[in-house]
């Protein structure tokens, strides 16, 4: 929600006073700008998506359509409340400038992000408070509401759907909810977004039919978009597959294009992480996952109980000479990458034989590792871990190099090696 200042500055921006902008409920906005009280759901995503759709000014959530108490969000969700027709419904007020996105505009808008067939409910939240409305400051928004519903019981039912259960009527009073409803999604960056649309949009839309024919074999990794805006989404495709080079593959899809896929997960939540074998769901992960948590569940699917996935995540070590350790030991011109994130760690030409049955290299590829104190095991070392996965990677020693520089010794367990020209290749791909 747009502080009270800010939106000060855009009612003079747009010669409107203060208190037209933030005044009584029933005064339609001159100019420009209006309002529409809209209830799907959970105000939470309601009014993030909202917020995301260009011309809207402010999307508020709040309390409408209720009577007998003063709404609170303790007093509406109580259970004595839940199926109660005088209960509050979570609305969210959007005011929108009408000369960049029309009220018919808004409406369809609304109407596709959830599932309007639905009575006192969407997904699993279940509840009068969850019910579907429409509340109108005048007979124009009433008459273009209702127009509107009908367009896309039409569309509904050539696609199966039953009938709309939304209710459109006169706003009595829109009561704001507590300070920490608001903007809530940004406050609680770490969640999902629900999903609860049907599918079924007002403008057809041309979509690449899905093919999943690659994720029948093999290991693959899904993440279910949102077709609307999700912070989430945005903040894990930036956190983690942005940066992501890993061996197994990653494929977005919507939670309509799992086709031939054995999914135990339920699909409503973007984003949410899933993990196939041979098309049959192997893990599931609801919500933003952070890097650390995303590359700890990589690591159990790809590397199981192994001693790979003991020195990546319980900083465990190699046994001396081991057999990754031979094979990586004489490798030609390349690079020795991060084992889950793909990502470059050191450089042959770095390399060096140390006589310890450890890999062990003067330098690391620059910005890719970390380096932390260890006092395990009554000694004091610096540890080095993998930038992008976090994982324990080895030790490094000052003046144990040749000419005096740093012996960095690394697990060879951890890494892949990848021949010089296919990393140039792969980067450029990339």
């Amino acid at each position: 929600m747009f502080n009270k200042l800010f939106l000060c500055a855009i009612s003079l921006f747009l010669g409107l006073s203060s208190s037209g902008l933030l005044g009584a409920d029933k005064a339609q906005m001159t100019n420009a700008t209006r309002q529409i009280v809209l209830g799907a759901g959970c105000f939470w995503g309601v009014e993030k998506r909202f917020e995301a759709l260009p011309g809207v000014l402010n999307a508020e959530s709040g309390y409408a359509d209720g009577r007998g108490f003063k709404p609170t969000y303790k007093d509406i969700i109580a259970r004595k409340r839940r199926f109660d027709e005088n209960n509050y419904a979570e609305v969210v007020r959007v005011t929108f400038n009408a000369n960049v996105v029309s009220l018919e505009q808004i409406l369809q808008f609304y109407f596709e992000q959830h599932d309007p067939t639905q009575v006192n409910r969407q997904g699993n939240d279940r509840g009068a408070q969850y019910r579907s409305t429409i509340l109108t400051y005048d007979k124009t928004q009433q008459s273009i509401a209702d127009t509107i519903k009908n367009q896309y019981q039409q569309l509904l039912t050539q696609a199966g759907y039953g009938q709309i259960a939304t209710v459109i009527k006169a706003l009595d009073k829109f009561h704001p909810a507590e300070n920490y409803h608001q903007d809530y999604l940004r406050k609680n960056p770490n969640g999902y977004c629900p999903d609860h649309s049907t599918g079924v949009r007002f403008a057809k839309q041309e979509e690449v039919p899905v093919d999943n024919t690659a994720l029948l074999t093999g290991k693959h990794i899904v993440m279910l978009d949102a077709r609307a805006y999700c912070p989430y989404c945005e903040k894990f495709k930036a956190d983690v597959l942005n940066d992501y080079q890993g061996s197994i593959p990653v494929h977005k899809r919507y939670a309509s294009g799992l086709d031939g896929l054995v999914v135990t997960t339920p699909t409503y939540a973007t984003p949410t992480i899933l993990f196939f074998e041979n098309a049959k769901e192997v893990a599931g992960y609801q919500g933003y996952m952070k890097p650390g948590l995303f590359y700890k569940a990589l690591g159990a699917f790809k590397l199981g109980d192994t001693e790979a996935y003991r020195v990546a995540f319980n900083k465990g070590t190699d046994n001396r000479f081991c057999k990754e350790y031979e094979i990586f030991k004489n490798t030609p011109d390349g690079v020795f990458i991060d084992k889950l994130s793909g990502a470059p760690l050191f450089d042959t030409k770095d390399r060096f034989n140390s006589g310890t049955g450890w890999l062990s290299f003067t330098k690391p590829v620059a910005g890719q590792v970390t380096q932390h104190q260890d006092k395990s095991f009554g000694m004091r070392r610096v540890e080095i871990r993998s930038k992008s996965s976090g994982i324990h990677l080895g030790h490094v020693f000052a003046n144990e190099g040749p000419g005096g520089k740093p012996r960095y010794c690394i697990n060879a367990t951890v890494l892949e090696f990848v021949p010089r020209a296919q990393y140039l290749e792969r980067t450029e791909a990339h």
